[in-house]
């Protein structure tokens, strides 16, 4: 599958990139350095809507529901399974 162009960084962002990596920085401007990006990157995130974070939770919340069904169908199979290979215990 061929790369989108969105998934490629632009020119700005890797020219700031090598240029940075050029110079040499101490441990507080390198801290520095990371705290803008961090906060650069939070300025993307987009917070879902209402609607959509209801949504996102149905979806969770069935999937986890079934998981812990064939967690516990393969719990319930696996039961039997021992109690036929091993036979009924006190007897």
């Amino acid at each position: 599958m061929a790369r989108k162009v969105i998934d490629e960084p632009s020119e700005d962002v890797v020219a700031n990139a090598k240029r940075e990596r050029a110079a040499k920085r101490n441990p507080f401007s390198r801290i520095a350095l990371f705290m803008r990006q961090v906060f650069a990157e939070l300025r993307k995130v987009v917070t879902p809507t209402r609607k959509e974070l209801f949504s996102y939770t149905v979806v969770v919340l069935v999937f986890v529901v079934i998981m812990m069904a064939i967690v516990w169908g393969l719990d319930q199979l696996s039961g039997l399974l021992v109690l036929y290979v091993f036979g009924t215990p006190g007897v």
